[in-house]
């Protein structure tokens, strides 16, 4: 029996966990193959089948995490004697295995800080620089570089150097935009943000856009975000900010059942996160049947791909954001259907597809 081990002892919350999940399960479905995961907690996968190995410990220091990467797995893979190694975490490690492979989608040396989001988060700008770096090293044991987007790709064949880049879509693309059994969404229109508590992810916009909907009487809509205002620098601000907004529902972190409540309950998704390599949400919103309003960006656009229901708008352009969702309450239309053909090969339209192209011929 071959082993495939899957390295990602940070991941413990939103996309990344769930980026997680989706690939042990699509790796434990590989017939012939000994499935060993690398994690923060062994209760954090729940695929019957596969060994867990946990490091608690990783994220309370990069210092601790970069050892693990490169001096500390070494050891462990020794041992393990893997056939493949897929490092998910953007990091390529040192290690003994016939193959690697390291999958890449922090978006954060992509991006552009601003002065405001180092004053929320004074890590950013350091951590933007850094992962470049990370990126970097070692990045030539590879024999598979894996990102989300077509962009991304052509980002790596020129910033590092690298072929063999492998597109691979964290879920596989919905075909149609109302679900096999749709969920009945009676009574004022929901609009749900599904983020973490980052500055790129834009929360302000939406706030903006409710302030001046409220403005008017009229309106009865309310947005879900999933934040409780506690959770950092960046959350505290925006509840001093949009705390006083009456259509604006804190929800808190969900745990996925919740998720897929609030999608079944929704009307439609916000996204209007400044950069991304995926966006996860938007593709959890085609699989619901949710008509989209999202940040017009190359990454955006290649996420929604095809669908028959979504409207772009600037990101920083709240009166956009509130006329359209103006219209979605009003029960009008502001959406219209987009096409875009996949990428260019090497493509991977789900884990499965990935896994099959990871493995190939070992």
């Amino acid at each position: 029996m071959k082993t495939l081990v899957i390295s990602a002892v940070n991941f413990t919350e939103g996309g990344p966990l769930t980026v997680l999940r989706d690939c042990v399960q699509a790796a434990a479905a590989l017939p012939g193959w000994r499935v060993v995961v690398m994690a923060h907690d062994g209760a954090l996968i729940d695929t019957p089948g596969v060994q867990v190995m946990a490091y608690p410990r990783t994220k309370t220091s990069w210092l601790r995490r970069v050892a693990l990467e490169w001096w500390g797995f070494e050891r462990v893979s020794r041992a393990l004697r893997a056939d493949l190694w897929l490092s998910l975490h953007d990091v390529t490690p040192r290690v003994q295995a016939r193959r690697q492979a390291v999958y890449c989608h922090n978006p954060a040396p992509f991006s552009r800080p601003s002065l405001r989001d180092i004053w929320f988060e004074p890590k950013f700008l350091a951590f933007s620089l850094l992962y470049g770096r990370l990126y970097s090293a070692f990045i030539r044991r590879n024999r598979f570089v894996v990102v989300q987007q077509a962009w991304l790709r052509q980002e790596f064949e020129r910033r590092y150097g690298v072929s063999s880049v492998i597109v691979a879509h964290p879920a596989g693309e919905a075909t149609s935009a109302v679900p096999a059994t749709p969920a009945r969404r009676d009574g004022p229109p929901v609009f749900f943000y599904p983020a973490i508590a980052r500055c790129f992810k834009n929360f302000e916009v939406v706030g903006r856009a409710l302030e001046i909907l409220e403005a008017d009487t009229a309106w009865q809509g309310s947005v879900h975000w999933t934040l409780d205002g506690s959770e950092n620098r960046y959350a505290r601000w925006l509840k001093r900010r949009f705390g006083h907004l009456r259509s604006l529902h804190w929800s808190g972190r969900l745990n996925r059942a919740q998720m897929q409540q609030h999608y079944a309950q929704a009307h439609c998704l916000l996204f209007p996160s400044r950069v991304e390599t995926w966006g996860l949400p938007i593709t959890e919103a085609k699989q619901a049947g949710l008509p989209l309003l999202v940040a017009d960006l190359p990454y955006a656009r290649e996420t929604v791909g095809t669908w028959d229901r979504v409207a772009f708008f600037a990101p920083h352009d709240a009166p956009a954001l509130a006329r359209l969702m103006a219209a979605v309450a009003r029960g009008h239309k502001p959406f219209e259907p987009v096409r875009q053909a996949p990428p260019d090969a090497p493509y991977a339209a789900d884990w499965h597809a990935l896994m099959r192209q990871l493995t190939h011929e070992l």
